[in-house]
């Protein structure tokens, strides 16, 4: 019942880490949870509609959201690719390592972000992002997938 009780309060932390603070801010969707050796990472979205004189324009931003289980700190890399899913390729956007205190979690932490034009349909983008401990094994992906261009 406590382990339970401790997956369903972690997984809130998660939610509420996900609410943007501030009003104007892209909204954050977090997929799966993946881990490695004591570490869990979440890959997240964002994107946020912007008009560049008559085109508008999508940036898309990649995110992690960390955990460690461990009872020490731990120093963590990540990395983040994108792709537009109808047809695109998968093109690295972004990379990075940082502390993760023990028993904490820290995020979303953004990792890269890439500008797109957005096109006559809403079409669909998609991250991948993976963590490992530093010196560790690389975890599976965690992907999460946005609309390029609604409103």
């Amino acid at each position: 019942m406590l382990k339970r009780t401790g997956t369903v309060v972690a997984a809130a932390a998660v939610a509420a880490l996900a609410l943007p603070a501030d009003a104007h801010a892209a909204a954050i969707a977090c997929g799966g949870s993946v881990s490695t050796q004591g570490i869990s990472g979440n890959g997240c979205i964002s994107a946020e509609r912007w008009k560049d004189g008559h085109v508008f324009m999508r940036n898309i931003t990649a995110h992690t959201v960390l955990t460690n289980t461990r009872p020490h700190a731990s120093s963590v890399e990540y990395e983040a690719y994108f792709r537009v899913v109808s047809g695109g390729h998968w093109v690295k956007i972004g990379n990075g390592r940082t502390v993760v205190q023990r028993r904490s979690t820290v995020g979303p932490i953004a990792i890269g972000s890439t500008d797109r034009v957005c096109g006559p349909v809403n079409v669909k983008v998609e991250i991948l992002v993976h963590v490992r401990p530093a010196g560790g094994a690389w975890s599976n992906w965690s992907s999460a997938a946005t609309s390029q261009c609604q409103t």
